[in-house]
């Protein structure tokens, strides 16, 4: 019998589509992309390793052929492949139908090399007759598709590999540049120099609350006095704060706000025009990539990447279509599928004439070819989906099901009312007031989905804003009057849907990427959450000014925006991959970016200092200067400086506060020289926390965090002196060195990978070797301790509850399968439900599997195993049958015998056994244990990354005593 494989990118995908297959076909997974563009020197092969363009993974000089490498995560896994792909008789290339998919395909037949037929199948939903249709019609890879993938990637490369390093020597190490990402950072950037420019303005006026002869009532507002419009916010300069020239208004203070509010409560108002207009509004198109972003984020509060989540979850599940797309196209299916609802759920009123077409809303929509809906050709309703979907899943698949079938339904038809009024104060002065009503008269498609709200009858309530039945010459009093002030606002920030809206708005990315880059800019600390609002950071400030002045291009708009369109002409096979990276690379006689001579030409222009200093409008002429140094922002003026507080953002500095900081004691207080050394001791005050150093270069020799109980005000240098011993060798057991140290979350022992906690700081300095392994003896966690009650418990339809718990490390939650821990500003106060669900999605992890206990789920792997495991480890009889037959055991068993103990060694005896070390291993191990210096101060001189060289220490250190062992 025949044999085919089908490939998809997922596990969760293979499985959907594996149940719609018969017999004769195996379905397995890439689990994504299988090899890519080297990522560090460890993955260059050997072959290419003395070549200049290797770590670059491009060879420039061959037309930029790449170097893709299997990642060796992955090579395990391409193994497996290969060997299925040699016992099939045909494959089937399923990846998904866009760019991004089409490269992953191109990349499975590049690398397993198959010698059976190979064939292209794409689909945009995973259901029986979509896949049975797919397999029906295959295609062959789409080389233009891989060409235009292919050269966004060396595109990407180029940009992050060239640009990266500038950041680093010249902002601080660490930093990264993007072609999407650097050009979203300069927009949330923009908007904050824009808060930063911005001056309040202040105006008042009133709110009249008009009763008519029938008693009903209505709110107006004044609008103007004496003939004269009274001022509103778009008449004031958003830089100055005052009127701007050309506006003709009057403005009120407060003083005169209330006289005048006296004067005219009580007071006959006439009504001069009544002005009624009927209006409609109609549906909004079904959901694209981007769209559904906005929307998840304004309607369930969720990130952009947790959107993202939970529709891959939906489309492997065979629920929606095809989530990254930009087309707002829907099949004829799926149509006639969302009018039979329509009819069936809201009658036939509610469905549109005829049936509404949506053409594309985005220039070269390339990604899947029709919008995202559910799937199939008849809808399944949430309601039928609630026990089956998870909280997420449901609440996004609601969503969509909303939209889609909205957009098939009737327009909104209501009538709005404006009307005018006018009357005269007490005090004799003319007043004009307007008051405006909307009234709906049919919902339409506003009964199933209202932009903004998930409750559709409330917002239908909130859309209405009746006015009564007022005509033009007729008499109304004002009842009441209220005075009211209102100030200018500054432009809101970008929230992650905002955000995604101004990108695509430009044209700047697509719709596979702005789930990761919002991600990027996050993890990359150019930019935290404050609410739902994207706050740039002053790194963020310092990175957007570097480019803007030197590399003003590669964050121009419209430049990046060019770009899109010039892979979307690759794609379409108007352009060439080659001669375009040619031109963005290296230019083309005057043409094109020409990135690497550019970078050759500014690097000696960029004054480091000077893109450090970051304008602050608030602080011009106070002498106050806030720059980025390469231990955070600061502020200085002359020689004084002080650290901004962590969670400062830039449009709060105003010139009060920065006094107040700059007023603050800073903490740097000598208090002698360490007599051993020779050496300044300093205690300080820094960013996270009170601190002392040795030593008065930068960084310092060494430093210590100070204990809570000791306080800055009052150290002595003989408590620094004694801080600053720590981390301390407590002896060696089982061959492995013990120390106390004092870590982020309290003082610890630690004895190789092994670590227990200690209950006191100052235990530190005298824990004793014996007590320690009396510690090291006992469990991690205490058998029969009583479990700590939860803080807190969040429950969800359709999903576990979520726990909020006190841990080592401090309060967490978790859901029995993943854990996440809240970090600063999170807690039980300020947690709801959906933040909760928000933070396990975006953070949550699996626990790590104790060594030597496989996880209950990794036990499951058949039979034969499970007697495998039981023939190799003998059976451990229960307690209470062993002691009945403990006679007969003590007379044919003998128990094991214990193994020796190790040999410990002192420092003096490993010192002579350093030659089995690399040199940069000698250096390491010597500073650690002959100096006493900390692996975090050491690692920097070394060139090295701080977890690197802890695990090159617990390396050498294992090296040594085996070496002196005679191993």
């Amino acid at each position: 019998m025949s044999k085919t494989l089908v490939i998809v990118e997922s596990p969760a995908k293979a499985r959907t589509i594996e149940k719609y297959l018969g017999k004769g076909y195996a379905v397995e997974s890439s689990i994504g992309h299988i090899r890519d563009l080297p990522k560090s020197a460890a993955d260059i092969p050997e072959k290419y390793k003395g070549l200049a363009w290797a770590r670059l993974g491009l060879d420039i000089e061959n037309d930029f052929q790449p170097l893709y490498v299997v990642s060796p995560e992955k090579r395990q896994h391409v193994a497996k492949l290969r060997k299925m792909a040699a016992d099939a008789d045909e494959i089937i290339l399923a990846t998904d139908d866009d760019r991004e998919g089409e490269s992953i395909a191109w990349h499975l037949f590049q690398e397993l090399k198959p010698k059976v037929p190979v064939k292209r199948m794409v689909f945009h939903e995973i259901t029986r007759e979509a896949i049975q249709a797919a397999i029906a019609s295959p295609r062959q890879i789409d080389t233009n598709l891989v060409e235009a993938q292919e050269a966004r990637r060396a595109l990407d490369r180029l940009y992050g590999y060239e640009v990266s390093p500038v950041l680093w020597k010249k902002v601080a190490p660490k930093l990264s540049a993007g072609r999407v990402q650097s050009v979203a950072t300069r927009m949330l950037v923009e908007r904050e120099r824009e808060r930063m420019r911005f001056v309040s303005a202040m105006w008042w006026d009133l709110l009249v609350t008009g009763r008519t002869a029938e008693a009903a009532t209505f709110p107006a507002r004044l609008t103007d006095i004496a003939g004269q419009k009274l001022a509103v916010g778009k008449d004031f300069d958003a830089l100055t704060g005052k009127l701007k020239p050309d506006a003709k208004v009057r403005t009120l203070s407060e003083a005169e706000a209330r006289a005048l509010a006296d004067g005219l409560t009580g007071q006959p108002l006439n009504v001069t025009s009544a002005e009624e207009k009927p209006f409609t509004q109609r549906p909004y198109p079904p959901f694209i990539t981007s769209t559904l972003q906005q929307e998840g984020s304004r309607k369930l509060g969720f990130a952009a990447t947790r959107t993202m989540r939970a529709a891959q979850r939906l489309y492997e599940g065979g629920y929606i279509t095809y989530m990254r797309t930009d087309s707002t196209n829907l099949s004829a299916e799926a149509v006639t599928a969302a009018r039979k609802q329509v009819s069936q759920m809201y009658g036939q009123p509610y469905l549109s004439p005829q049936p509404r077409v949506y053409a594309k809303k985005a220039k070269n929509a390339q990604e899947a070819h029709e919008a995202i809906r559910p799937a199939g050709s008849s809808f399944r309703t949430p309601d039928s989906l609630r026990g089956e979907l998870g909280g997420d899943e449901w609440r996004l698949y609601d969503l969509i099901w909303k939209r889609t079938v909205a957009c098939q339904m009737a327009d909104a038809r209501g009538r709005s009312l404006r009307v005018r009024l006018n009357g005269q104060a007490k005090t004799g002065e003319d007043v004009g007031l307007s008051a405006s009503g909307r009234t709906i008269d049919f919902p339409g498609f506003l009964r199933a989905y209202v932009e903004g709200s998930d409750d559709p009858s409330a917002a239908l309530e909130d859309r209405e804003t009746p006015l009564p039945p007022l005509k033009e010459g007729q008499r109304v009093t004002a009842e009441t009057v209220k005075p009211e002030g209102h100030e200018t606002q500054p432009p809101a920030r970008y929230t992650e849907a905002s955000l995604v809206q101004s990108l695509e708005g430009a044209g700047i990315g697509r719709p596979s990427t702005y789930a990761s880059i919002l991600g990027t800019i996050q993890d990359r600390g150019y930019a935290t959450k404050k609410g739902q609002a994207l706050v740039p950071s002053w790194t963020a400030f310092a990175t957007s000014a570097l480019l803007e002045h030197h590399f003003g291009t590669l964050v121009d708009y419209d430049f990046t925006a060019k770009m899109e369109e010039d892979l979307d002409d690759i794609a379409g096979g108007r352009a060439q991959r080659v001669p375009y990276l040619k031109r963005f690379y290296l230019g083309d006689k005057g043409e094109g970016m020409a990135l690497r001579p550019l970078i050759d030409r500014q690097m000696g222009e960029i004054d480091a200092r000077g893109i450090a200093t970051i304008a602050v409008p608030r602080l011009v002429d106070s002498g106050i200067e806030v720059r980025v140094g390469r231990y955070g922002p600061y502020m200085q003026r002359g020689e004084d400086k002080a650290n901004l507080p962590e969670g400062l953002a830039p449009d709060e500095l105003t010139l009060e506060r920065a006094e107040e900081i700059m007023s603050r004691p800073s903490g740097d207080r000598p208090l002698g020289i360490d007599e051993a050394s020779g050496h300044p001791v300093v205690a300080r005050a820094g960013r996270y926390g009170p601190y002392v150093t040795l030593g008065a270069e930068n960084p310092p020799i060494r430093t210590a965090s100070l204990f809570p109980t000791d306080d800055l005000d009052t150290l002595t240098l003989p408590r620094a002196l004694k801080l600053l011993s720590l981390p301390r060798l407590v002896g060696t057991s089982e061959g492995e060195e013990v120390w106390a140290l004092n870590g982020k979350y309290g003082p610890y022992l630690k004895r190789g990978s092994d670590s227990r906690s200690l209950t006191a700081h100052e235990e530190l300095f005298t824990v004793t070797l014996p007590e320690a392994e009396a510690l090291f003896l006992q469990p991690r966690f205490a058998k029969g301790r009583t479990p700590t009650p939860p803080l807190s418990t969040y429950k969800y339809e359709g999903r576990a509850d979520i726990v909020l718990k006190s841990g080592r490390f401090g309060p967490y939650l978790t859901d029995g399968e993943r854990n996440a821990t809240l970090r600063k500003g999170e807690s039980e106060d300020n947690l709801t439900a959906e933040r909760a669900l928000e933070i396990l999605e975006e953070r949550g992890k699996e626990p790590k599997a104790k060594a030597g206990k496989p996880r209950k789920a990794a036990a499951k792997t058949g039979a034969a195993k499970k007697t495998a495991a039981r023939s190799a480890a003998p059976k451990k009889a229960p307690a209470k049958k062993a002691a009945t037959k403990a006679p007969a055991a003590k007379t044919t068993k003998k128990a094991p015998a214990k193994a020796p103990a190790k040999p410990t060694f002192t420092w003096a005896q490993l010192k002579p056994h350093l030659k089995v070390l690399s040199a940069q291993e000698q250096q390491l191990v010597t500073a650690t244990r002959e100096q006493g210096r900390k692996v975090d101060d050491v690692a920097p001189e070394l060139g090295l990354d701080v977890k690197k060289a802890k695990g090159m220490a617990l390396q050498a250190s294992k090296k040594l005593n085996q070496a002196a062992r005679g191993e």
